[in-house]
């Protein structure tokens, strides 16, 4: 397996770009809300291989997409460290117990839970076509920790242990790390030529926290993976980071870096390193629009990129009210069809 998408995440660019799109598999897709629907829950579809497999699968199908993105959770490795987890509807997800007063020796990973996730990256390393990408992803550890300190997406108790109590906040980053490397090498292992880290709420820090927590766990990932599995890219998705996605990008050594939306993406290009792939960065309500609107924010991030390896993707995911026709829209625009 190979493809347009994995040659632009190992430097070279392409033109037209590759494309595939954050939560490209989801609820705005018929075919998806029909099986959630018979799997009675969102935990009994990341694991059970056939299920996450076939909704990894959907948006290939539908769209033709350069990359597949395993359908997974970031809370993962947290419940595989040892937190119970589940899913309210219309809430998200839960983690028990939560972390800011919990004794930190009940953390002791469980990787049979990562197995099912692995045999699912097995099974889709044998499905999907050959110029398609597999991407394996994880949580980045300040986004994981912030849940699991407080047990839901609530990010100010983690913020706030992290100044009263860095010793035991860097503990429990200490121990994300470890289990974030052994998941994504297990993906790896099993078929995932590329792997994403999501740190969503990169943003919430104050810059020198921001180091600390973001910047220095990532590069623990990324060395260590490299070590393991050399040549396989890594992107990175600091999501909110601002001007920090400079340092960033420095300082992780990831190999390709995703921008959200707020970043100008010409501002991007000036300020990255040379050849630096850059993924990114249609604002997603842009794809809900449609339209004129969609066409330029779609030509914009394009001419802005032209002049890198660049993969053309969204500045977050898409959305359950995304019209199908605007995504077939803006594949059409990104490889020069007329919608």
């Amino acid at each position: 397996m190979a493809g347009p998408l994995l040659d632009v995440l190992c430097g070279e660019r392409r033109d037209p770009p590759p494309v595939w799109l954050m939560r490209q598999a989801g609820r705005y897709l018929p075919e998806y809300r029909a099986l959630r629907s018979e799997a009675g829950g969102f935990l009994n579809m990341v694991y059970v291989p056939e299920r996450a497999e076939e909704i990894t699968l959907q948006p290939i199908r539908r769209f033709r997409m350069d990359g597949a993105i395993l359908f997974s959770d970031i809370l993962v490795v947290a419940h595989a460290m040892g937190q119970e987890l589940s899913f309210v509807e219309g809430e998200g997800p839960r983690l028990v117990p939560t972390l800011e007063h919990a004794a930190l020796e009940m953390l002791t990973p469980a990787h049979e839970r990562f197995e099912p996730v692995w045999e699912t990256v097995g099974r889709l390393s044998r499905s999907l076509a050959t110029d398609v990408t597999l991407i394996g992803f994880a949580g980045s550890p300040w986004t994981v920790a912030s849940y699991m300190v407080a047990g839901e997406g609530d990010r100010d108790p983690a913020r706030i242990l992290a100044y009263s109590d860095p010793v035991r906040f860097g503990r429990i980053i200490d121990l994300i790390v470890d289990a974030t490397v052994d998941y994504l090498s297990g993906q790896i292992a099993a078929g995932a030529e590329a792997v994403k880290l999501f740190d969503s709420w990169a943003g919430a820090l104050a810059s020198s926290e921001f180091d600390r927590w973001v910047v220095g766990p990532t590069r623990a990932i990324v060395e260590r993976l490299k070590a393991r599995h050399p040549g396989t890219p890594i992107i990175g998705f600091p999501r909110g980071a601002g001007a920090g996605i400079v340092r960033y990008a420095h300082e992780t050594r990831v190999d390709a870096l995703a921008i959200d939306e707020t970043i100008d993406p010409a501002d991007a290009h000036e300020a990255l390193p040379a050849g630096l792939p850059v993924q990114g960065n249609v604002d997603n309500m842009a794809l809900v629009a449609g339209g004129s609107a969609l066409d330029a924010a779609v030509d914009r991030c394009v001419a802005a990129l032209r002049g890198r390896p660049h993969v053309v993707n969204l500045g977050h995911g898409c959305v359950p009210q995304t019209p199908i026709p605007n995504v077939e829209r803006l594949l059409a625009r990104v490889r020069g069809a007329k919608a």
